[in-house]
C-alpha cells in the first residue's frame, strides 16, 4: 500500500539515491565506524547532488520535489549509513526556518546556495539546562545599534562542525515572546566550536556544540520579527524534524530487515538455514510487518504535507511508530544474530546504536504520546501544517513563499 503514494519520479529518485549510497557511501562506512571522525567530504558530496534542496522551490534553484521525495532521499541514505542520512536530514531541517520565516532577501541569498550544495544549514535550539523545554533557554541576543550580540551555548546541534549557516534561537526578552531566531554564518568571530565528542552511534555525523562569545551579527540576519523564535523552533521541529527523523529510522529499519534475512539465510543450524527454525521465522515476520507499518505511516504523513492537509498528528504518529518499531526490530535482530551480533564489525550492532540516536530529537516518544493525547482530548494548540501550508506544498509561486514581515 505504501507504493500507492509514489509517482514514477519518486521511483526514479529512489534508484538514483540508492545507486549513489551503495557506490559512494557504503565503502566509507567501515572507516567511519573505526575512527568516528566527522565525514566532511561525504557530506559535501551528498550536498552537491542537490538533495538538500528537495523542498526548496525551483524559483530558488531547488528541486521543488516535496516532502515525500525528501523522505525517500533520507531513507535511502540511512539504509546504507544512518550517519549520512542524519547529515542530510539535519541540513534539510536547517532549510525549514528559511522557507518558513525568511525574508525574500534571505531566501534569495541562501536557498540557491543550499540547493547547489555549497551551503549546509543547521538549526541550533537545545541548551544543556533546558533540553527540549524551548522556553527554558538562556542564551541571549542583545540589540546593539545595527547588530545583535549573541552569548551562550547550544548543544546537540546536527551538522555542528560541517554546517555553514546556523539557525540560532536566543532570548531577546522575557516569556514566550522573548525568543528570536537568527542566521549566523559559521565563520563569524565569537562563534567557537569545541572538539566533538565520541557518540554511541551515527559515527561520522557531526553532533556537537556551538559556543557564542560576544558574537556580533547584523540585524538583517534576524529571521522574522523579534519574538518569532518560539514559532521558528516549533514549526521546524514539527514540520521538518519529525518527518526527517522518521525517514532516518525507516532507512535503518529497512537495513535491519535486509541484514537479518541475509544472515538467517546463510547461517546453518541443524543442517538447514537458520530461518527454518519456527521461532526465528516468526521474528523475521514481525520485523517485516513492522517495516511495512512504519513505511506506510511515514509516506502517508509526508504525502499529507505535500498536499497541504492538516497533518501535525500524523507527523507525530509517524515519528513515534518509526522510532519505536525500529528499536523493537533492532532488538529482535540482535536476538537472531545472538553472539554474532556482538562483534564490533557486525552491522546489526551499528543499526541498534544508530536507532537509539533517533529517539530524543524532535520529541521523545513520551512527548509524541502527550501531543497525540491532546489531539484525542480536543486540547491541541493548533496545526503548524495549516498555518504554514502555503510554504509546504511544492510548486508554489515565489510570491506565496515570501514572508513579507
Amino acid at each position: 500500500m505504501s507504493d500507492a503514494y509514489l509517482a514514477e519520479h519518486h521511483h526514479q529518485l529512489r534508484a538514483e539515491v540508492r545507486a549513489f549510497a551503495e557506490s559512494q557511501v557504503a565503502p566509507r562506512v567501515p572507516e567511519m565506524e573505526r575512527n568516528g571522525a566527522i565525514e566532511t567530504e561525504l557530506a559535501a558530496a551528498i550536498a552537491q547532488q542537490g538533495w538538500i534542496g528537495a523542498t526548496i522551490d525551483k524559483a530558488y534553484g531547488g528541486m521543488g520535489a516535496g516532502h515525500l521525495a525528501k523522505t525517500i532521499i533520507i531513507e535511502e541514505l540511512s539504509r546504507i549509513s544512518g550517519a549520512m542520512g542524519a547529515m542530510a536530514q539535519a541540513s534539510q531541517l536547517g532549510v525549514a526556518k528559511i522557507i518558513h520565516f525568511g525574508s525574500e532577501r534571505q531566501k534569495r541569498t541562501w536557498l540557491p546556495q543550499v540547493a547547489e550544495g555549497s551551503c549546509l544549514p543547521t538549526i541550533a535550539v537545545t541548551e544543556s539546562e533546558a533540553g527540549s523545554h524551548v522556553l527554558g533557554m538562556q542564551m541571549t541576543a542583545r540589540r546593539a545599534g545595527g547588530h545583535y550580540v549573541l552569548n551562550g551555548r547550544k548543544i546537540y546541534v546536527g551538522n555542528s562542525h560541517v554546517g555553514h549557516l546556523h539557525g540560532v534561537v536566543a532570548r531577546t526578552g522575557e516569556g514566550s515572546k522573548g525568543l528570536t531566531a537568527f542566521l549566523v554564518e559559521a565563520d563569524r568571530p565569537g562563534l567557537v566550536l569545541p572538539a566533538p565528542k565520541q557518540t554511541l552511534g551515527l559515527r561520522g555525523f557531526s553532533f556537537g556544540e556551538l559556543h557564542f562569545y560576544d558574537c556580533r551579527i547584523p540585524a538583517s540576519n534576524r529571521l522574522g520579527q523579534e519574538g518569532d523564535g518560539r514559532d521558528v523552533a516549533y514549526s521546524s521541529s514539527v514540520l521538518y524534524g519529525r518527518p526527517n527523523l522518521t525517514a532516518v529510522a525507516l532507512g535503518i529499519h529497512q537495513a535491519i530487515l535486509e541484514q537479518t534475512t541475509t544472515f538467517a539465510s546463510k547461517r546453518v543450524r541443524y543442517d538447514n538455514p537458520l530461518h527454518q527454525l519456527p521461532n526465528i521465522k516468526i521474528k523475521i515476520g514481525q520485523i517485516q510487518s513492522r517495516v511495512m507499518t512504519a513505511r506506510l505511516a511515514a509516506y502517508h504523513a509526508a504525502h499529507l504535507l505535500d498536499t497541504g492537509a492538516d497533518c501535525d498528528a500524523e507527523l507525530m504518529n509517524a515519528k513515534l511508530i518509526n522510532v519505536e518499531l525500529a528499536l523493537d526490530s533492532a532488538r529482535a535482530a540482535m536476538e537472531i544474530h545472538a553472539a554474532a551480533g556482538l562483534m564490533c564489525d557486525a552491522n546489526i550492532g551499528r543499526y541498534l546504536r544508530d536507532a537509539h540516536h533517533i529517539f530524543a530529537p524532535a520529541g521523545t516518544s513520551d512527548i509524541q504520546l502527550l501531543r497525540l493525547a491532546e489531539v484525542a482530548l480536543g486540547q491541541s494548540m493548533g496545526q503548524w501544517s495549516r498555518r504554514l501550508s502555503a510554504v509546504l506544498t511544492p510548486g508554489q509561486p515565489p510570491s506565496a513563499l515570501t514572508n513579507t514581515s
